[in-house]
């Protein structure tokens, strides 16, 4: 089993606060995710972040192959960090961690996603060709679009 792992990191020119505030809302991640994507939250959003709440989006990762994703919040500490690990969606694996820190200026941001594609070997050759650059370009999209709501560092 070939777990891979992505990390990622920014840096915004906001504070502590508001930062986690922005973070901590289920319902932002729609703005966080390229259209494209068609993530629309069904269900356990209706409360700011919490370790065991469980969200469910529908969510289109590939053109045509619309699914469910469902994550609990498993690890919480306010204003340091959060953890989402999915319980059913398009991944074998996904466990994903969110860092924040404040530096001189803002905050950093650190995102660690450790994950696994699904279909055995098959998903292991389509990984470097179809799944890591989608990850990647979905979180450049994240980085500019928290930039033009935030400003650049």
């Amino acid at each position: 089993m070939k777990i891979y792992t992505l990390h990622k990191k920014q840096k915004l020119p906001i504070t502590l606060e508001q930062a986690w505030a922005f973070l901590c809302n289920p319902e932002n991640l729609s703005k966080l995710t390229p259209s494209e994507m068609n993530m629309k939250i069904v269900s356990g959003a209706d409360k700011t972040m919490y370790a065991g709440q469980v969200l469910q989006y529908s969510v289109t990762p590939l053109a045509g192959i619309k699914t469910k994703w469902v994550s609990e919040i498993t690890q919480f500490e306010d204003k340091k960090y959060f953890v989402d690990l999915q319980l059913y969606g398009p991944y074998a694996f996904w466990h994903h961690k969110h860092f924040i820190h404040e530096i001189e200026g803002g905050v950093e941001m650190e995102d660690i996603i450790d994950y696994k594609v699904p279909l055995g070997f098959l998903g292991q050759l389509i990984h470097p060709i179809l799944v890591k650059p989608k990850l990647n370009a979905i979180f450049n999209f994240r980085k500019e679009q928290l930039e033009k709501m935030f400003g650049k560092y």
